[in-house]
């Protein structure tokens, strides 16, 4: 912490940050109608970011109770019995407060040998924490050490999609589903594939990436996936261009189009109308036996290329 920098003593309410969301869902500074500024204060970009964490704690929340009440969807905590709700799949992890050496108090009169109840008490310790630390979540503005303690079958990304897809989507009755995937997402999205490729197939109408960092070259992914990719799969990447515009690849997977606009965390509300268009075509094509927009869009490429 610098000398001069202040507490990280933030608010728990989006009030208390002086910012609400408008009739639009943005968020703005309740007193200016500015939106979020990062550099709240010069010069202290750790604190900035602390305060950035602590608000995006508050909006994680706010979308979730959105999600239930608007949405009429369900939280579930993931992995059973475990009582975790993973809120970003790239942070499969909860920080909690890294344990005391505990120093056994020299008026113990206990007749066990010494190892014995270091032991017991070890394995009575690792026994509270298993339950108890699921419900710490990080907490930026404390000041304590912390260690990252890993979830069950959700370490990683690729893991956390390849258990949703086993725990929940192969086992929903629903026919049609549909995959949007951004940035790191599309390759967990082809890990998936990889992993459980008849299933993907079977089940899945149409993905959307945006921005996608998936490379089907470095992770292996075999020919028929690709082929698969490339009648099934759009990707809407950073681009100046116009939204839709295809962009040139170099990977022989799925077409890319532009989001339109160049910022990579704005690609999926860009392209949301042309995300939903192409589901629906791809769902018309699945009930007609014939190919959505985007895969004839996907040939006109390849022969553009040639």
């Amino acid at each position: 912490m610098k000398k001069d920098e202040p507490p990280l003593d933030f608010p728990d309410t989006l009030e208390g940050f002086e910012y609400a969301f408008n009739e639009k869902g943005q968020l703005r500074h309740i007193k200016t109608g500015e939106p979020f500024v990062f550099n709240y204060r010069e010069d202290l970009h750790r604190w900035n970011q602390k305060r950035y964490e602590a608000l995006g704690e508050i909006i994680t929340k706010y979308v979730y109770e959105l999600l239930e009440k608007d949405c009429n969807l369900k939280k579930i905590s993931i992995p059973e019995g475990y009582g975790v709700i993973v809120l970003n799949p790239n942070e499969n992890y909860i920080e909690v407060e890294k344990p005391k050496i505990h120093v056994q108090s020299s008026s113990d009169s206990s007749d066990e040998p010494a190892e014995k109840r270091e032991r017991k008490d070890k394995v009575s310790k690792e026994t509270k924490k298993r339950r108890d630390f699921y419900e710490k979540y990080r907490n930026p503005q404390r000041e304590k050490e912390m260690m990252q303690l890993y979830i069950r079958e959700n370490g990683s990304p690729e893991e956390h999609a390849i258990y949703v897809w086993d725990h929940f989507i192969a086992q929903a009755a629903a026919e049609n589903v549909f995959f949007v995937a951004h940035s790191y997402g599309g390759l967990a999205f082809v890990e998936l594939m990889i992993q459980r490729e008849a299933d993907v197939k079977n089940k899945v109408t149409a993905v959307a990436l945006t921005d996608s960092v998936h490379n089907v070259w470095h992770q292996e992914a075999g020919k028929t996936i690709r082929e698969w990719m490339r009648e099934n799969c759009c990707n809407w990447v950073s681009s100046s261009e116009p939204l839709d515009t295809s962009v040139e690849s170099m990977l022989p997977d799925c077409p890319r189009v532009s989001a339109g606009t160049d910022r990579h965390e704005l690609t999926s509300w860009k392209s949301f109308a042309s995300i939903f268009k192409f589901f629906t075509e791809a769902s018309e094509a699945k009930t007609s036996s014939l190919k959505p927009a985007v895969t004839r869009r996907s040939h006109r490429i390849k022969h553009e290329e040639l």
